[in-house]
């Protein structure tokens, strides 16, 4: 492969000094949410390449209609679809359509058709786990997994299945150059702990259109931790990994070099070798505060123990140089000839060297260099209304960012220019008070996850962790 060799010697470059470009203000345009915002040009790198690097002749698409179901408040001219709920039959006879939707994907099916592949957060203790099947299940005592629909041309649902089962707390992943999903696992609990008979932490592949194909298959070589998501390099065949960890020791960003960098489906069962970053004189991402920040001679160290047989990988000894952590590490996708992933916050009161609401940082593995791309908080790059981003992805409205935190939740645009809209809000509130006609500073709406876009961009899926329901958003994303 051609990617640089991993570098831990004293005699590796030093890093840069973080750069300091210069920062203009950009206020956001009436109509959208009236964040103020700030950001330099290196916003609109996110988008080369992509759909969503169309022009636009403004920010959003307008305020949020109330939806009259209650469901899902959407700007005018956009309608939405439910394609799944939770608690209802799966078409395949296997069970019931298990709870808390997570980390999703769009595949593209024959004759027009879609293939999404779905996760199912599912603790120990899940009222609605994810039905056990033969020939699927890993674990039987865990109730996580992953749930595969298939869509015909025009968008209703042919079938809906089990995809895999007995996995536990399936947050995110990430699709394959090959066409298959990589689900994660975000626990490290062991075989005994929460009745499970069997380790986990692991990430499995599915195959959305034949998951017996892929089968229940832990990808060990992948490193036992709390994964989140996972990113692969299409021309040189490296998998990167974020750890979700809020508490310190934080999570670690991974690489993972596979014997068959050729890829194809089971290609990682082959084995490889586990690394994580270490940015020189950097030991907390979060301390880097300033967009453009640039580090140059990134190295890889080798990971001591990659299965935490006895200690968790964030916690090893890395050596004398130690190793770069950052608070919650969450997305992750490849676009262009780099990867991206996002710490969705910091915070000194836990632990972290700086605070922040989010961060997007690019990793160019053929430069070896590290680049801080977007900040989110009150006073930096990009001000949400809401609170801190989680899953993202690319489309032809722009940056698409799943809100995560109290309160009516939203699924907010960020233009190449900076400018944030809102391009959905959950209507379904979910407490006690709520549901009593309370206030809405007292109602709690489920977070919003697994945002994708159909592989003509035509639709958007994303879903509404609680209660479970996954929705198709189609309307005029190319205006």
């Amino acid at each position: 492969m051609s990617d640089a060799p991993p570098s831990t010697s004293p005699s590796a470059p030093p890093a840069a000094p973080p750069s300091s470009p210069s920062r203009r203000q950009v206020l956001a345009r009436t109509g959208a949410v009236g964040a103020s915002i700030a950001f330099t040009g290196a916003l609109s790198e996110l988008f080369a390449g992509t759909a969503a690097a169309a022009p636009q002749g403004r920010a959003g698409y307008g305020p949020l209609v109330p939806d009259p179901a209650g469901l899902l408040d959407l700007p005018k001219g956009f309608r939405y679809r439910v394609l799944s709920r939770e608690g209802e039959p799966l078409r395949s006879g296997e069970g019931k359509v298990p709870g808390n939707h997570d980390g999703m994907a769009a595949f593209r099916g024959r004759r027009g058709g879609v293939h999404l592949v779905r996760n199912h957060e599912n603790r120990a203790t899940a009222k609605l786990g994810v039905p056990t099947v033969e020939g699927l299940t890993y674990d039987p005592a865990a109730k996580g997994g992953c749930t595969a629909l298939a869509l015909g041309r025009d968008g209703g649902v042919l079938g809906e299945r089990v995809a895999v089962a007995g996995t536990a707390v399936n947050c995110a992943g990430g699709p394959t150059p090959w066409g298959t999903w990589l689900t994660c696992e975000e626990t490290e609990d062991k075989a005994g702990t929460n009745g499970y008979t069997k380790d986990h932490g692991f990430v499995f592949e599915v195959d959305p259109v034949d998951p017996r194909r892929t089968g229940a298959v832990p990808l060990t070589a992948l490193g036992r931790f709390q994964h989140e998501a996972v990113a692969v390099d299409p021309w040189r065949g490296v998998v990167y990994e974020t750890e979700d960890a809020f508490q310190k020791p934080f999570g670690l960003f991974y690489r993972f070099l596979p014997d068959r960098p050729e890829g194809g489906r089971g290609s990682l069962r082959a084995g490889g070798r586990l690394q994580a970053m270490r940015v020189p004189g950097v030991p907390d991402l979060s301390a880097v505060q300033e967009t453009g920040a640039t580090f140059h001679g990134v190295e890889w160290a080798d990971v001591p123990d990659p299965l935490a047989v006895h200690t968790p990988i964030r916690h090893q000894d890395f050596g004398p140089r130690g190793i770069t952590h950052a608070q919650k590490l969450e997305g992750c996708y490849w676009g262009g000839h780099c990867v991206y992933f996002v710490s969705s916050y910091a915070r000194s009161t836990e632990g972290s060297a700086g605070d922040h609401y989010g961060q997007v940082w690019r990793y160019d593995p053929a430069r070896r260099r590290l680049t801080l791309v977007i900040v989110f908080g009150p006073d930096t790059d990009v001000r949400l209304p809401g609170e801190s981003p989680d899953n993202i992805c690319l489309g032809p409205g722009g940056l698409m960012v799943c809100e995560d935190g109290g309160g009516t939740q939203h699924v907010y645009g960020v233009t190449r220019r900076g400018e944030v809209y809102a391009m959905a809000r959950n209507a379904q509130a979910i407490t006690p008070a709520a549901a009593a006609g309370g206030t809405p500073q007292e109602a709690e709406y489920g977070e919003f996850a697994g945002v994708t876009f159909s592989p003509d961009h035509e639709t958007m899926y994303v879903n509404c962790y609680t209660p479970g329901t996954t929705f198709a958003v189609t309307g005029p994303w190319r205006r």
